[in-house]
């Protein structure tokens, strides 16, 4: 793997939990037997239609408007760290093929907000620790510690960290 290869999810799942990415990263996918994902999924197809989804090869954001503003719509009703840091990405991503993005607009359709994050000088060098942070996570011969079980409530991944 690759700085090329880094996608939203992996930054997703690295500001989840290291351990999740690290699982991810080895093909233990079991997000499509989790409930809340599905939700996830059937928030997505039914939010913010009208824009068209931007395919960047690893990385697949929701849509980017006319000022190149990336959007991306989720279904938490509160943003996370994980939610900017994955705009954050797909900004840089963005910038990398010419795309002068100017930040990211995170959609929360179950709270009706939004929250708007410029994309700065600051947020780049985020970006490219982020990605080397995915890079080391990725070569690590042993997976992260696990979380404290309160932390892994509605996470897929429960029974792989947890089945002893």
């Amino acid at each position: 793997m690759d700085a090329e290869d880094v996608g939203g999810v992996h930054i997703k799942y690295l500001y989840h939990c290291p351990r999740q990415l690290w699982l991810y990263l080895r093909g233990i996918r079991p997000e499509h037997l989790n409930s809340a994902v599905q939700v996830g999924e059937a928030v997505h197809e039914t939010s913010y239609a009208r824009g068209t989804p931007v395919d960047l090869g690893a990385a697949r954001l929701d849509f980017v408007d006319g000022r190149q503003w990336v959007h991306e719509v989720k279904s938490s009703g509160r943003p996370t760290e994980a939610d900017r840091a994955q705009g954050r990405h797909y900004c840089h991503r963005l910038r990398r093929v010419g795309v002068e993005a100017q930040g990211a607009i995170l959609h929360y359709p179950s709270t009706r907000r939004t929250a708007r994050h410029p994309y700065t000088a600051e947020e780049a060098e985020q970006a490219e620790r982020d990605i080397a942070e995915v890079l080391a996570v990725a070569a690590r011969p042993t997976s992260p510690d696990r979380l404290a079980r309160s932390r892994c409530r509605g996470c897929s991944f429960t029974d792989y960290c947890w089945t002893e």
